[in-house]
């Protein structure tokens, strides 16, 4: 174990914000990269698990930051190419920790998450899927058609039982609520916005409407 490597993982990790995720190259638009998806899977996990009201916390946050990590010596593969390309995410993550401080844990965490038999694991899991459908309704809101032709073939697949399959009954209510919301609604309905109560707060009806 040495300083030395768990500085080179710090630069190893800063270097994740600069990978694309594999649907970019599907899409052709702006999506989240690597480092920005795992951050708001961290957040969906702390939500799913005070909802399910189960699960260590840390445990969760430690999953989430590495769920996709090996991704950066790996890389990204999409359903397309997946059908071409074979990754050892495993070597992968030894690697990347190997000689670190972390080293023991996170390797023991990684078969967790592989094995997705925890409670942590599989909230972890649902927060990654669902973290897709935020991305979509986002990419739909900004009028990207192609967003809503790939959200109704995940609607068909789940409906046919063929996945992306959730594990918590907290996941399925929240997908159903993440499909019937408009990205921009934290903003425009915000009764803090100077449209609906601050300095530009207008009697208007119709002003009210719109905003």
């Amino acid at each position: 174990m040495s300083i030395k490597r768990d500085i080179e993982l710090l630069f190893e990790i800063g270097s994740f914000r600069h990978l694309e995720r594999g649907w970019k190259n599907l899409f052709g638009t702006d999506v989240a990269n690597s480092s920005e998806h795992s951050f708001r899977v961290a957040w969906l996990a702390l939500i799913l698990s005070g909802m399910e009201k189960k699960g260590n916390h840390e445990e969760i946050l430690k999953l989430a930051l590495l769920h996709d990590l090996p991704e950066g010596r790996c890389g990204d593969v999409n359903y397309l190419s997946r059908q071409y390309v074979e990754r050892d995410e495993n070597k992968s993550v030894k690697d990347i920790f190997a000689n670190t401080i972390y080293e023991k844990e996170i390797l023991k965490l990684w078969r967790k998450w592989e094995g997705k038999k925890s409670i942590e694991a599989r909230i972890v899991k649902d927060a990654d899927n669902l973290d897709i459908d935020i991305e979509l309704r986002e990419l739909i809101n900004r009028g990207e058609i192609t967003a809503k032709v790939f959200e109704n073939s995940r609607k068909k697949r789940q409906k046919r039982g063929e996945g992306p399959l959730l594990y918590t009954k907290s996941a399925k209510i929240l997908l159903h609520q993440i499909r019937k919301s408009h990205s921009y609604d934290w903003h425009f309905l915000s009764p803090s916005n100077r449209f609906r109560g601050g300095d530009w707060k207008s009697k208007n009806k119709r002003d009210k409407a719109i905003f």
